[in-house]
């Protein structure tokens, strides 16, 4: 979220870039989820840039909005970590992963019977929507997304990770103030971290080839 649609265009197009040069130096496929998220991000905030623009309410811009930022990403995230780390971090990832697939099922339930509403407030927007047991829903996406960041097995994912938490925090407090909202650029943050994780990725192991050597044409 940015303080205005012009500021979320923008912002959502820059980090939409970055997540293009993140999957075009792409190596391995099962790096592709994490790889991508910054143009998930982009997304998002490009989407968020029409609720500006309707001036909030429960159009398909809002419904849209919340489905990346609620179900999506407590689902994404977390799988795209645990793909993309190694075999000795795969086994405690698998928490977060199956915590963000039940949270996700219970936020997408809420979303499809529920209706989610947005308001201008300030310089920030607001989003509405009735949650059961709003605590454990809040803990279930904390888990799965900072969690999982925080648990993979590279540096720049747990620094991710940590960045993550202490700029939510932030944001949050700035947010609930009705002064500005900056998550746009924490968003930024992040997709920077993420193209140096993609730069720093190893290729892909080779192809298995029976006997060790090379395949010959017949």
């Amino acid at each position: 979220m940015c303080w205005s649609a012009t500021a979320d265009l923008v912002a959502g197009a820059a980090v939409a870039t970055i997540g293009v040069a993140c999957v075009a130096r792409l190596r391995r496929a099962r790096d592709l989820p994490l790889a991508a998220l910054p143009l998930l991000l982009g997304a998002h905030q490009i989407i968020e840039a029409v609720v500006w623009r309707s001036g909030g309410g429960a159009g398909p811009a809002t419904v849209a909005w919340a489905v990346v930022a609620l179900p999506v990403l407590a689902v994404w995230v977390p799988l795209g970590v645990l793909l993309a780390a190694p075999a000795r971090a795969r086994r405690r990832l698998l928490v977060p992963a199956v915590v963000g697939l039940a949270t996700a099922t219970a936020l997408a339930y809420c979303l499809a019977t529920r209706t989610v509403t947005a308001e201008v407030r300030g310089h920030t927007l607001g989003y509405v929507v009735d949650l059961p047991y709003t605590p454990l829903i809040v803990a279930g996406y904390l888990v799965a997304t900072v969690g999982s960041l925080l648990l993979g097995g590279d540096p720049l994912v747990r620094l991710l990770g940590a960045v993550v938490a202490c700029g939510a925090v932030l944001c949050l407090l700035l947010w609930r103030l009705e002064f500005v909202s900056t998550w746009c650029a924490l968003a930024a943050v992040a997709s920077v971290l993420m193209l140096a994780w993609v730069r720093r990725r190893p290729e892909g192991p080779p192809a298995a080839v029976s006997g060790g050597r090379r395949p010959t044409g017949r």
